[in-house]
């Protein structure tokens, strides 16, 4: 989307820059190839001036009226009354035009763009034929200004339709980012109110259990047991701060906890590759920004699963992570050299089906390659 809004800007430079340059363009064969009086040449120049600052104030300078009706069609009248003149002055400015047919194309709908449009072609073969011609070269004079309005509205027209369609285009393309947007927030809501009843769980089955036994045991202390109830309840609290300590733990990877993404897997790949053997290669392309932490989390997941997959299963000497950072998305890929398998066999294991549920969650999705003897690739890719 990005890259279609820079295109829409260089070419809304270049279309408004048509006209300045044509008009530059003009005056300078004017200057050269025409032979006036210095008074005929100032007058000439004051209307070409003035041109330039018609052109400046009504549409360069104020892009804000633009979208004022009745302002572009002052300013449009009055690029048709200058060129009118101009163009019926010397047959030299008949090139204008292109300015006028610029200005109603964009500013201008309807029967009026057409209207303007084709005033403008018979102004043109006016300016062509230097005025309205005698009656013997009047028949040609009505033939080109027919040929000039049929190719005028023709070539307007099928600019006037492709703005249209690039307009709906937009549209559609900001529509779907919205409703990919407003998916990934649905996403992150069903991912929160999953960890949600996690904890609970985690908490119900454990910390909440362990304060009603140290309740319990020092609800029923007497004086003669006093001493063992505390001596259990303060195991119970033992046992619970370490169970707390270990569910605030499990919100994050340790690895996150000090560190971006690629240098947590860095890490994770060098302590993987130190316990089973295998060389690990990891590749960083595009520039490294800050994520959701759901996002980093689950990519740091994938990585840690597949490289489980591949200790257990691939036989593999060399493996490769990639992290790949781009316009929008992100995407982990992790290869090995190993055996591969079968991807019609179903598999009995956990670790895939885990894997896609994670970057399912995120509104991702996860990509599998492998057959046997040939290795595994798994990709994992999520919007950032």
């Amino acid at each position: 989307m990005a890259a279609l809004d820079r295109w829409e800007r260089r070419l809304a430079f270049i279309a408004h820059g048509i006209p300045y340059f044509v008009l530059t363009v003009t005056t300078v064969m004017y200057s050269i190839f025409t032979v006036h009086s210095a008074s005929e040449r100032w007058v000439t120049y004051g209307m070409v001036a003035f041109g330039y600052a018609w052109m400046a104030w009504w549409f360069t300078l104020h892009p804000a009226w633009h979208s004022r009706a009745e302002l572009m069609a002052v300013f449009v009248g009055g690029m048709v009354l200058f060129y009118g003149v101009l163009g019926l002055r010397e047959q030299v400015f008949g090139a204008v035009s292109y300015a006028v047919y610029i200005y109603a194309s964009e500013l201008l709908r309807g029967r009026w763009m057409f209207f303007v449009v084709a005033l403008t072609a018979v102004l043109a073969t006016l300016s062509l034929f230097g005025g309205y011609p005698p009656a013997a070269e009047r028949p040609a004079f009505w033939l080109l200004a027919l040929v000039f309005v049929v190719l005028a509205c023709t070539f307007t027209f099928v600019g006037h339709v492709t703005t249209e369609q690039s307009r709906l285009r937009k549209e559609l393309l900001e529509e779907n980012e919205g409703l990919h947007a407003q998916l990934l927030v649905q996403a992150h809501e069903a991912g929160v109110q999953d960890e949600r009843h996690r904890m609970a769980r985690e908490i119900h089955d454990t910390l909440a259990q362990g304060l009603t036994g140290i309740i319990t045991q020092l609800s029923a202390a007497t004086a003669s047991d006093w001493e063992r109830r505390v001596s259990v309840s303060a195991d119970l609290a033992r046992s619970n701060l370490a169970e707390a300590r270990r569910s605030v733990h499990a919100l994050r990877p340790p690895a996150l906890d000090s560190a971006a993404l690629p240098e947590a897997l860095d890490e994770v790949a060098s302590g993987w590759s130190t316990v089973y053997g295998v060389p690990v290669s990891v590749t960083l392309t595009g520039s490294v920004r800050v994520m959701h932490p759901e996002v980093e989390v689950a990519l740091l997941r994938t990585a840690q699963e597949a490289l489980a997959n591949v200790a257990k299963h691939a036989s593999a000497s060399r493996v490769g992570l990639t992290l790949s950072y781009m316009d929008d998305v992100v995407t982990l890929d992790v290869r090995d050299d190993g055996v591969g398998f079968d991807l019609a066999t179903p598999s009995q294991g956990f670790g895939l089906s885990a894997m896609r549920h994670r970057v399912h969650r995120l509104s991702g999705a996860l990509f599998v390659e492998s057959e046997p003897g040939a290795g595994t690739a798994v990709s994992a890719r999520v919007p950032a």
